[in-house]
C-alpha cells in the first residue's frame, strides 16, 4: 500500500497573506512595535446589535442544527438583500448559506467543474481564486490587465482567453487587492461575451457595500435575464459588517446550481453555524448606520493614503473606488539599492520594510503582480501615517 499523500494537496500553495499576518503578530509579540498593512479584514467591532442576536439565539436555545444549505429566515433576508440592493430578483430556493466566502467559492467551483474545465480570472486576482479552482480540478487561466485601464479586465482581452475548454470567468468587483470598480458600461460589455460565449461568471461581490465616491455598485446578473441565468452571485457579511470571523457568505444562482451546491455542502460541513445564521438575519435586516459609519472612515483612511502614496518617490498607485486596499506599483523601486542589496521584486522590499522597518506589506506575486504591493488601510489613521512615514523613510534611502 503506498503512504504517499495527495498530490492535489501538496500543489496548494498556503496563502501569503496570513503568512504575513502571523508574522507581524509573532513580532508584536515580542514587543516591537510593527505597522501591520497585510489586514484583511475592519478593524471595527461586529456591530452591538448583531451580537444582541447572536447572544438571544443562545439564551433561546437556537444552537441545533439547521438545514445544511441555511435557515429560510436567513435566505429570505438574503433575497430582500439582493432585491433592494442588488436589483436581482432570487427566491429562497436559489440561495445556498455558507461558512464564509471561501466556502462558497468552493462550492460553486465544486458543483460548476469538471477535470480539465477552464476559469478564466482576470489578474491582478485575490490569492485564493487559482487554489480553489485547481482543488475543484479546473484549470485558472490568467489574463493579465493594465494599469493604464485600471487593472480591469476588457471585454476584447475576455474574448481572446476564451476557449472551447471555458466554463467560466471569475469577476471580481469591488476588487481585491485593486479597490477599483467595474462601471455599468464595462460589465454590460463583459456579459455580452459571456452570453455569446455560453459560459458561466462567478461574480463575487463581497465589498459591494464598500464603494466610494459618486460610484455606484452594479451587480452584472442585474443587466439581463441571459446574463442572469449564467451568473452565480457571491457574497458575505465579513468585511460589511465587521463579521469575518463568524463565517457567514451567500450565493445566489439557479435552483439546479443552488441544489447541487446544498447536497455538496451537506456532505461536506452541513449547515453553517445557527448562531451566526441568527446574527447575519439581524445584520441583514437590522439597522445599517454601523455600516455607513465604518464605510465613512474607511473613505477617510482612502483619501489619505493614496495622497500620500502620491506624494512619494518611485511608488504610485491608482484611486481605489471600493474595497479597502490601495494597489502599489514599486516598479520604479526593483533594481535600485538599498544598503547594497540590489532589490529584485516586492517580495525583497516587503522583507526589508518588516526587518528593517517594522511594517509589514503584502507583495502580490501571488496575485499575478510580483511588481506590486498591496497596502491594506482597515487600520487606524495614526497606524497608516505611522507605516507610511516608515515606507518613505525606506525609499529615501535607495540609490
Amino acid at each position: 500500500m503506498s503512504l504517499e499523500l495527495s498530490r492535489k494537496a501538496a500543489a496548494v500553495k498556503p496563502s501569503s497573506t496570513l503568512a504575513i499576518t502571523a508574522k507581524a503578530k509573532e513580532l508584536r509579540a515580542q514587543g516591537k512595535d510593527v505597522v501591520g498593512f497585510g489586514a484583511g479584514e475592519p478593524d471595527f467591532n461586529t456591530p452591538e446589535n448583531i451580537c444582541n442576536a447572536a447572544i438571544d439565539a443562545i439564551h433561546s436555545g437556537f444552537t441545533k442544527y439547521t438545514p445544511a444549505s441555511g435557515t429560510n429566515e436567513l435566505k429570505e433576508a438574503v433575497c430582500r438583500k439582493f432585491k433592494e440592493f442588488n436589483g436581482l430578483d432570487y427566491k429562497p430556493e436559489q440561495i445556498v448559506i455558507s461558512n464564509g466566502g471561501k466556502h462558497s467559492l468552493t462550492n460553486i467551483f465544486t458543483v460548476l467543474l469538471n477535470p480539465g474545465d477552464e476559469v478564466i480570472i482576470p489578474a491582478p486576482f485575490w490569492l485564493s481564486y487559482p487554489e480553489i479552482i485547481k482543488m475543484a480540478d479546473g484549470v485558472p487561466v490568467i489574463v493579465n490587465t493594465a494599469k493604464e485601464q485600471g487593472y480591469k479586465l476588457t471585454a476584447p482581452a475576455l474574448r481572446q482567453a476564451v476557449t472551447d475548454k471555458t466554463k467560466a470567468l471569475v469577476l471580481n468587483t469591488p476588487n481585491n487587492p485593486t479597490g477599483m470598480l467595474y462601471t455599468r458600461e464595462e460589465l454590460q460589455a463583459i456579459a455580452e461575451v459571456a452570453v455569446e460565449k455560453d459560459f458561466y461568471v462567478v461574480a463575487d461581490e463581497m465589498y459591494e457595500n464598500l464603494v466610494y465616491g459618486e460610484q455606484e455598485h452594479v451587480s452584472i446578473a442585474s443587466l439581463g435575464k441571459e446574463i442572469y441565468d449564467r451568473t452565480i452571485t457571491c457574497s458575505g457579511l465579513a468585511k460589511s459588517y465587521a463579521m469575518t470571523g463568524w463565517r457567514v457568505g451567500y450565493t445566489g444562482s439557479s435552483v439546479e446550481i443552488a441544489k447541487r451546491m446544498g447536497s455538496v455542502q451537506s456532505h461536506q460541513t452541513s449547515n453553517p453555524n445557527s448562531i451566526a445564521q441568527k446574527a447575519a438575519v439581524e445584520a441583514l435586516n437590522g439597522p445599517q448606520e454601523s455600516v455607513k459609519k465604518m464605510h465613512d472612515e474607511f473613505d477617510k483612511r482612502r483619501r489619505y493614503m493614496y495622497q500620500r502614496i502620491c506624494d512619494m518617490p518611485y511608488i504610485s498607485t491608482v484611486e481605489p473606488m471600493g474595497a479597502f486596499y490601495e494597489f502599489v506599483d514599486v516598479s520604479q523601486v526593483i533594481g535600485k539599492s538599498y544598503q547594497g542589496r540590489v532589490i529584485r521584486d516586492a517580495a525583497e522590499m516587503a522583507e526589508i520594510l518588516i526587518n528593517d522597518y517594522n511594517t509589514a506589506v503584502v507583495p502580490c506575486a501571488d496575485f499575478g503582480f510580483p511588481d506590486h504591493m498591496r497596502l491594506s488601510y482597515a487600520i487606524s489613521v495614526q497606524q497608516i501615517e505611522k507605516g507610511l512615514d516608515r515606507i518613505e523613510a525606506f525609499l529615501k534611502e535607495l540609490k
